[in-house]
């Protein structure tokens, strides 16, 4: 599920409406909020797992922001620390504030 603003659906309608055929589920918003919800027609809401309905849901009420692309080309680092370092870190970080 991805969401667009109503001035990218104006610009790219055809696009979106081929996404939407080929069985995504877009979120339409204004100014942040979601407005609509385009699916192929018959597809319930349910094809959806309990997260994503329940962030559907905070979003259609404005609570949060979805992401409007997956984030592509993360790599996990090679470099690897004993467990605790990090926070370690952050704790002393912290610290100097």
């Amino acid at each position: 599920m991805r969401t667009v603003g109503v001035r990218e659906l104006k610009a790219h309608l055809s696009r979106v409406l081929r996404e939407v055929q080929s069985g995504e589920t877009v979120l339409v918003t204004d100014r942040g909020r979601v407005i609509a919800e385009l699916r192929q027609p018959g597809l319930a809401s349910s094809n959806l797992s309990p997260v994503e309905q329940k962030l559907a849901e905070l979003a259609a009420k404005g609570k949060l922001k979805l992401a409007e692309k997956p984030w592509v080309g993360y790599t996990p680092s090679p470099v690897e620390v004993p467990p605790g370092t990090l926070q370690a870190m952050i704790d002393d970080m912290r610290d100097e504030r």
